[in-house]
């Protein structure tokens, strides 16, 4: 009863009820990416009349987070690429790293030196820091802002 109830009334725990409805009267399987994700499609490719394009969604694999798409998953679903990832047929690049959801909230996430949050305590400060006081007198013109923008200029008259 517990799982009926999170499934019917939360959203961001992977399916819901009505995306599962929904997904079998009118979804199409197309694949799962490295983290579990299953993506459709609208069954047969069918052009959503409102829409003028197929719709495509995405079930998450645990918690509803967008970061979770992987980059070449990303280009099908905002139909910036026609062919999915399963059917292409390109390899990604020796540089390219392995793509990682955003972390950030998590005990995973990059929390530099001097971060509250690194390690429990900041650093001592180093003695390095000189405030900025103004010196000379105050400028109400940019010095890279020609002169004539800012004079005033008579009226013109009608003719």
């Amino acid at each position: 009863m517990k799982t009926f109830l999170l499934r019917f009334f939360t959203w961001w725990n992977g399916e819901t009820f009505g995306s599962q409805v929904w997904t079998k009267l009118y979804g199409e399987f197309v694949g799962t990416d490295e983290l579990g994700n299953r993506y459709y499609r609208t069954r047969g490719g069918k052009i959503d009349p409102t829409l003028g394009f197929e719709r495509r969604w995405v079930i998450y694999n645990g918690l509803a987070e967008a970061s979770k798409i992987p980059p070449t998953w990303h280009g099908w679903m905002h139909h910036t690429v026609d062919v999915p990832p399963p059917l292409d047929k390109t390899k990604p690049h020796p540089w390219e790293k392995p793509h990682r959801p955003n972390l950030t909230g998590t005990p995973y996430a990059h929390r530099p030196s001097g971060s509250t949050l690194a390690q429990g305590r900041r650093p001592k400060a180093t003695g390095d820091y000189k405030a900025w006081t103004p010196s000379g007198p105050l400028r109400l013109r940019s010095p890279s802002v020609p002169q004539h923008i800012f004079a005033l200029s008579a009226p013109h008259s009608a003719c």
